[in-house]
């Protein structure tokens, strides 16, 4: 078994998305990864996030690591 994948933001980065996560002229799937990264940052771990969006945890994986 892998290890857990974390993201760690600082303040700046943690704004930025969460600005993304709300723009309305951005895609919907540039939103989702934003509140992906910033729910993993806050500790959620990757088969919780993947419920969420009901999508594969391979999906949140990959997403994490861009």
């Amino acid at each position: 078994m892998s290890a857990p994948l974390r993201v760690r933001l600082t303040d700046l980065e943690d704004l930025t998305l969460l600005e993304l996560r709300s723009a309305t002229t951005v895609a919907q799937r540039t939103r989702d990864r934003a509140h992906i990264i910033r729910l993993n940052a806050q500790g959620w771990n990757v088969p919780a996030i993947a419920k969420i969006f009901e999508c594969h945890e391979h999906t949140v994986r990959a997403t994490l690591k861009l």
